[in-house]
């Protein structure tokens, strides 16, 4: 799932969840929600995200063996 992607991304990086809902818009509680899986993320949710990150959508998006076995944990 795309959340958890980015998620871990952002603990792998020590990057704070607040810094990125500020740089992309977002109030620190609809990111965390996103984060959580508690609201969905939508196709511009994750281009502003993106933008935010300096990342290509394609980061968290495309599917693989990799990003499979990320999404059973």
């Amino acid at each position: 799932m795309v959340f958890k992607r980015i998620s871990k991304y952002l603990k792998d990086q020590g990057i704070k969840q607040k810094a990125v809902a500020e740089k992309a818009g977002f109030s620190e509680q609809q990111f965390s929600a996103m984060m959580n899986g508690n609201r969905k993320i939508l196709a511009e949710d994750i281009a502003d995200i993106c933008k935010a990150l300096g990342k290509e959508p394609n980061d968290f998006i495309l599917i693989n063996s990799v990003n499979e076995e990320d999404d059973k944990e």
